[in-house]
């Protein structure tokens, strides 16, 4: 079993992961409502990602004895001010997710839990990648400007994820 409290953050930490899922989500439905659907795409594709990563952490509780515990769910921001905007509160976002594997890494290592570190492993991994992207695709809406070219070259390039 797992101490009282890296299993405390684990179940918060699959609220989390739902709502990063709930968080693209609503971002998928502001890009469609601006017309971009393969930002929209992009987004679902992520959403679904969280939603993956919310049941490993779920598996991972119950494959070490753990009770699952659910938590409440906050609503996420439903508007927005440009895909730029989007994409940089995605990868703070992303940043902060990192921080809390980081938090539980950090616990697993505390409570000498090699079992769990090397499960975490993959998410530690996993938020290197996450972050790379969003700050590509920051970088990307950034050098477009106010090119509406750009950005359904942009637009198309993410609806091929």
């Amino acid at each position: 079993m797992l101490s009282k409290n890296l299993a405390s953050e684990i179940n918060t930490q699959i609220k989390l992961e739902l709502y990063s899922a709930y968080l693209y989500l609503s971002m998928a439905a502001y890009f469609e409502s601006e017309n971009l659907p393969g930002f929209a795409s992009w987004m679902k594709k992520q959403a679904g990602e969280e939603q993956e990563h919310a049941l490993k952490f779920f598996e991972y509780l119950n494959d070490r004895g753990d009770k699952v515990v659910l938590q409440a769910i906050e609503q996420p921001p439903s508007t927005f001010k440009s895909p730029l905007a989007v994409f940089e509160q995605a990868l703070e976002h992303e940043k902060s997710v990192t921080a809390r594997i980081n938090l539980l890494y950090g616990i697993a290592v505390k409570d000498n839990d090699y079992a769990s570190q090397t499960f975490l492993n993959w998410f530690v991994t996993e938020q290197v990648e996450e972050e790379k992207n969003a700050t590509q695709i920051v970088e990307w809406l950034k050098m477009a400007g106010d090119s509406a070219n750009a950005l359904f070259q942009i637009n198309g390039m993410l609806a091929g994820r």
